[in-house]
């Protein structure tokens, strides 16, 4: 994906955790008959980008992430949130390993199609300019000969701060600011 592209798309229901299904879709987006094994090649063809919310949940495996990346148009962009176990912690600056894990588990398979990971931290989880910093350096520029971009949702207020931003502009990471009732 070029940089300044826009892509359009959505992050998917928590409750489906990986899947493009939604029932209340059919016959509105997906056709009634429709089977439920078609409806990401559905979707990429009408959408851009896709945000898997199910690897927050759990680990998938090499031959997932090929048949995504096989199912969808060339120029289909996946955005994956990260793993739990790599953003849920009192200390970040210790996910290495969970960072890894993750990396490992097959993401490559998306080859082009892997767009930016999302790591999404916790609305309990206050700004410390030392743990952030330790944490960007754990995020790999590149892996499997992929470059990766990453993007760091932060959903606590304490994170409104310019040292903030400065931290990650020299790291290259996104960041998103979730604008919702439920992290005010």
């Amino acid at each position: 994906m070029p940089d300044g592209q826009t892509v359009t798309g959505w992050e998917n229901d928590p409750g489906w955790y990986w899947r493009w299904t939604y029932e209340t879709w059919r016959g509105l987006f997906y056709p009634d008959k429709l089977p439920k094994t078609k409806e990401l090649s559905h979707a990429s063809r009408r959408v851009t980008s896709i945000e898997v919310n199910g690897t927050f949940y759990s680990t998938f495996t090499p031959s997932v992430f090929r048949r995504w990346a096989d199912e969808t148009p060339d120029d289909f962009i996946f955005s994956l949130k990260a793993p739990r176990f790599a953003v849920n912690r009192r200390v970040l600056a210790e996910a290495g390993p969970s960072i890894e894990k993750f990396l490992a588990s097959g993401v490559s398979e998306l080859k082009s199609k892997l767009g930016p990971i999302l790591w999404q931290l916790a609305p309990t989880k206050k700004y410390d300019p030392e743990d952030i910093a330790a944490f960007l350096e754990l995020l790999p520029e590149k892996f499997d000969g992929l470059k990766l971009r990453h993007a760091l949702e932060v959903r606590n207020e304490s994170f409104r701060s310019a040292d903030l931003i400065a931290q990650v502009r020299k790291a290259g990471i996104a960041v998103v600011l979730a604008d919702s009732q439920k992290y005010r």
